[in-house]
């Protein structure tokens, strides 16, 4: 197979071929260090990849562990970490300047990610602190999209997602705090997956902008995030929110037939005033007769959907400043992370606490929004990907402006910290691709993993790849 192929495999054939010795770590390193080298420069999905020579140490580390027999899930796979988790060695941006000191160890997540056998091979681009549904930087510059390099892959997991989406990782790792996962996932034809709230620990920090964000994988396929989940889930010490376990594995539910559900579909907005693209209707209506077909209940509702809005800006703020103040060059700060700092005064800790808990109460309210069905299918976005520079020349105010039909459909469940995918649903016009949400109810992601696997099977999605990525 040649380096693409190779590439597009995604993490867990990759992992079945080097247990199998069909191919070697070291092989796949190398493949996707070619890869990098030859398309980033046309992507910008990574922020930084890590020196030659540590990625094949680390590819020839898992090969010696698999002569020794080791039976590790993730063995040899090349995967990148969204530039806001630490990796050993490697400085921690947050997407900006204002860091500048290497991490001295691996970020919990990342350390579970290297003890299942996979290969760092670098960190992805983010806006500064992922506070934009676009990963445009004034310290790193743009990421573009595989599918069309004119336009956004989405943020603020976009380096992740465009990293994977041409090939030049087997996964990714994102994180969600509004539909960060979900939205660079609709962008760019992946699955995105924002798991319940403290499914995946945070640590050694004990939260990520306080109960809005997850951490979680951009995945090829869905088998390809259930492995990745079964590797990351589960508490460790200093974490503020564990989640339930859940009834099953993440990889046997992808494996399993869920079962005839009650699923309700609406195109309405969770943001008043904004209104669903088209071509995102017409995949939601054909994606509810799919289901349908598939043996579904599937009924056309009419949410009343809660006003997130004062649980969602003070965490939003809040979570910003904890990050800021913890840089090393504040001065280095971009303008609007600076505004959206003098913003963060008017939310002092006492209020962040109060939006919290009443995050806690809306997940009550929305409960309501499922009427008795087991999942909500909604559109993952309300706009197309626009051209890339959405930030260019706007100041808090106008990216906050152009982030809402980004984040309409996503962000309510960042605040009652429903488990919610993104899955893919085909192609636009434009030859971008289509997404809807799928939203489960509290503790339910092998439902959501369940029933994503059966539209994959009934509709595959990863068999086609950008143009830009068949080199």
């Amino acid at each position: 197979m040649d380096d693409g192929e190779l590439m597009f495999l995604g993490a867990a054939r990759q992992a079945e071929l080097v247990h199998e010795g069909k191919v070697t770590a070291r092989a796949l390193a190398e493949a996707s260090l070619r890869r990098i080298e030859a398309l980033d420069p046309q992507l910008g999905a990574l922020r930084v990849v890590r020196a030659r020579e540590q990625v094949l140490a680390e590819a020839d580390a898992r090969d010696a562990a698999r002569a020794a027999g080791a039976e590790l899930p993730l063995l040899g796979v090349p995967v990148a970490i969204k530039d806001e988790l630490d990796v050993a060695g490697e400085v921690t941006t947050f997407g900006g300047a204002a860091n500048l000191t290497p991490a001295a160890r691996d970020s919990e997540a990342v350390r579970r990610l290297r003890a299942a056998g996979a290969v760092v091979v670098g960190k992805t681009a983010m806006p500064e602190f992922g506070q934009w549904p676009f990963t445009e930087s004034a310290a790193h510059g743009r990421t573009r999209n595989p599918w069309d390099t004119s336009r956004t892959p989405g943020g603020s997991s976009g380096g992740s997602a465009a990293a994977v989406a041409a090939g030049l990782v087997g996964a990714a790792r994102g994180g969600d705090g509004g539909g960060s996962i979900r939205i660079p996932a609709a962008c760019c034809g992946l699955f995105g997956l924002k798991p319940q709230r403290g499914r995946v620990p945070t640590a050694p920090q004990p939260h990520l902008w306080h109960a809005l964000g997850t951490i979680g994988p951009l995945t090829r396929g869905v088998r390809d995030s259930a492995l990745l989940y079964d590797v990351l889930s589960g508490p460790a010490e200093g974490d503020r929110w564990a989640a339930r376990p859940t009834a099953t594995g993440f990889v046997r539910a992808a494996s399993t037939e869920p079962g005839r559900l009650r699923i309700a579909w609406s195109a309405k907005s969770a943001v008043p005033g904004v209104r669903p693209h088209p071509e995102h209707v017409t995949a939601l209506r054909r994606t509810a007769e799919l289901l349908r077909e598939l043996g579904h209940d599937v009924r056309e509702v009419s949410p009343r959907y809660p006003d997130a809005t004062a649980a969602f800006v003070p965490q939003f703020c809040g979570g910003v400043r904890a990050e800021a103040a913890a840089v090393e060059r504040p001065e280095l700060l971009e303008h609007r992370t600076r505004q959206t700092l003098r913003l963060a005064r008017l939310a002092p800790e006492a209020a962040v606490e109060r939006a919290v808990r009443a995050g806690e109460r809306l997940t009550e309210r929305a409960e309501r929004v499922f009427a008795g069905a087991d999942l909500l299918l909604t559109p993952t976005l309300a706009a197309r990907p626009r051209a890339v520079g959405a930030l260019d020349g706007v100041g808090l105010l106008g990216a906050l402006l152009r982030s809402r039909p980004m984040i309409a459909y996503t962000a309510l469940w960042n605040v009652t910290g429903h488990p919610a995918a993104s899955v893919p649903a085909g192609f636009g016009t434009d030859g971008l691709p289509l997404a809807v949400q799928l939203v489960g109810r509290p503790h339910e992601e092998p439902t959501l993993v369940s029933v994503a696997a059966q539209l994959e099977s009934a509709r595959p999605w990863t068999l086609r790849v950008p143009p830009l990525s068949a080199v």
